[in-house]
């Protein structure tokens, strides 16, 4: 059966994910000497779900946990809490060898394709690792496979014994990409793939990978901070802040109507060279606070306009609102569509004040410097 039969024949079910990931949890001791004085909270309970053949974006400011959840997905890292269940199996504190089998259908891509690739190996050998580690011969050869690979990325067959460091950046990721494929997966964690590639390098991995997940019926966890690139991408969004999920729903719903301020906040980071000046851009008063000690309640009172007494003393709960898929972790969710032409939102009437500089008036952060939230468009 070719890949592209096979992926036809996998069933796509609503009540069925790929990937169901419950109360996710990684915390960090810090320690001095012997012992463990604090944790930092990277991750802090994350729900969410990934169904066969979808691509969901993991986005926010450097920092907030984006990382570190892609390599507790493929168990590079071990949970502190919480549960991750993949094609049925809960696999959250699976070992090595109940892991095994499993990494046939689970794969990741890493940042950087300089540091991801063993200089010491020949191309060939790297692509060809993930089979003769799974004891798989396929069809042909493994030789065979490993060129049909690379032609499939878009490499040349006959380069299968250089080097990583005759190749460039974006021939580089391709080779990751590659061996990521060497199994034929079902879910690919891609943690910003495209991140260290130049702009005309970036577009043709995005359409090689879109080209992937239709013709072999791939599911991505795809962590990024471009937005333009989550927003061509993705059909699913999630926004992280400081180890949680702010906000999740469907790609449009995200874009155009986005209901948890910080949300609104990043969309209005994106350069828009159509307009001049401030436009809607929505500048945060005061520092991410560190996850050594998170604020009480709400993670992002400290920075939020419409900050209130509950916000400080209970923390929003991700739910639904309107009836919909669209899920926020906000108190006073904002309402109201923002300009899609240019992907700057409009400060909601409801939104507080915002001084003529944009930064956020009164009930903002306490004694805020007025920096801005990090510019997440390369």
């Amino acid at each position: 059966m070719s890949p592209v039969e096979e992926a036809a024949a996998r069933p796509v079910t609503e009540t069925e994910p790929l990937l169901r990931v419950r109360g996710l949890t990684k915390h960090f001791p810090v320690r001095t000497g012997f012992r463990s004085r604090s944790l930092v909270r990277a991750v802090d309970g994350l729900d969410f779900d990934v169904r066969p053949g979808e691509t969901l974006g993991l986005v926010g400011e450097s920092g907030c946990g984006k990382t570190t959840t892609g390599r507790m997905l493929v168990r590079l890292l071990e949970p502190t809490a919480g549960t991750i269940e993949f094609d049925g199996r809960d696999i959250t504190h699976a070992g090595r060898r109940e892991l095994r089998p499993l990494r046939q259908d689970l794969q990741i891509i890493f940042q950087d394709p300089y540091a991801s690739l063993n200089p010491r190996h020949t191309v060939g050998r790297i692509i060809a690792m993930p089979l003769q580690v799974n004891g798989i011969e396929p069809p042909g050869g493994v030789k065979a496979r490993v060129q049909e690979l690379l032609e499939i990325v878009g490499l040349n067959p006959e380069h299968y014994n250089r080097y990583p460091h005759e190749f460039s950046g974006g021939q580089r990721q391709r080779i990751g990409i590659a061996r990521a494929l060497a199994l034929r997966p079902k879910l690919i964690v891609a943690d910003e793939p495209v991140s260290a590639l130049d702009v005309s390098i970036q577009a043709q991995v995005i359409n090689l990978l879109r080209e992937l997940q239709r013709d072999l019926g791939l599911a991505f966890v795809f962590i990024a901070h471009d937005l333009a690139v989550v927003r061509h991408f993705c059909q699913r969004v999630a926004v992280m802040y400081l180890g949680k999920i702010v906000e999740i729903g469907d790609r449009d719903d995200i874009y155009e109507r986005p209901q948890h301020p910080y949300t609104r906040a990043l969309l209005s980071a994106i350069p828009d060279v159509t307009r001049l000046g401030p436009g809607g851009r929505i500048r945060l008063a005061g520092d991410v606070p560190t996850p050594l000690d998170p604020p009480s309640g709400c993670r992002f009172r400290t920075r939020c306009w419409k900050a209130q007494d509950i916000c400080a003393t209970e923390e929003p709960a991700l739910v639904p609102r309107a009836g919909g898929d669209q899920a926020t972790a906000c108190h006073f969710p904002e309402s109201g569509p923002v300009a899609a032409a240019t992907g700057a939102p409009a400060v909601a009437d409801d939104a507080g004040p915002v001084a003529d500089d944009g930064t956020a008036g009164a009930g903002a952060a306490d004694g805020g410097s007025g920096t801005t939230v990090e510019e997440v468009s390369k």
